[in-house]
């Protein structure tokens, strides 16, 4: 069995921030989201594990490689209005943008099938983790929008620029504390999880929902 540290997935959150003074057009906020995918080999677990460690994506804030990683970037543009006495947001719309990292085995046929059942378990369940992240980061970056919209007008525009750098500081705090928050819970129940994962698709394949490993 893996250890449980090395499947402690984190993402790197790379969070960015651009404001521009430019009108754009009114709406929730967006996502933009790739998918990129690095390649292992291996037969068995510890085959499997080992090429993880070694080919999975690096993580800046933890220095290590993980066997998934979701990079994000959110993007912030704000258009102000101004009046002889006042300015404030006219309009905000915040863009997540995220590159989700995934394995991909490269199954040899010599494989057993409790090793192909048990990566089919891996995967599925590092992909939801990634896309879990993923949600994390489009709702905080709805949240950055709404709180953005919802200021009220400040004495000039610089302060309404100093306001606006105010609130996104906030919510991508928040931001990052949710991710963190949610790498802690999941590492926790790591073992819990994939044995429970691993008894569904064996009664899923057992009635014939789901085909053979």
């Amino acid at each position: 069995m893996m250890n449980r540290s090395m499947l402690g997935v984190k993402p790197s959150l790379l969070c960015a921030l651009l404001l521009a003074a430019t009108a754009v057009p009114a709406g929730a906020a967006n996502l933009i989201k790739t998918y990129s995918y690095f390649a292992i080999g291996g037969s068995t677990l510890d085959d499997i594990e080992v090429q993880l460690s070694k080919r999975g994506p690096e993580v800046k804030s933890t220095g290590t490689r993980h066997p998934g990683a979701t990079q994000m970037a959110f993007t912030t543009r704000i258009s102000y209005a101004k009046t002889s006495n006042s300015c404030r947001i006219a309009d905000a719309v915040v863009t997540v943008k995220v590159k989700v990292i995934l394995p991909e085995w490269r199954r040899p046929r010599k494989a057993d099938a409790d090793v192909r059942l048990f990566w089919d378990t891996l995967a599925a369940d590092i992909r939801r983790h990634e896309e879990r992240h993923v949600e994390i980061a489009k709702n905080h970056g709805r949240e950055l929008e709404e709180d953005l919209k919802a200021t009220y007008p400040q004495r000039n525009c610089d302060a309404a620029k100093a306001k606006a750098a105010e609130i996104t500081a906030a919510v991508l705090a928040r931001h990052d504390r949710a991710q963190l928050q949610f790498d802690r819970v999941e590492s926790v129940n790591f073992e819990s999880r994939i044995l429970r994962l691993l008894r569904y698709r064996i009664e899923r394949i057992e009635r014939g929902q789901l085909p053979p490993a």
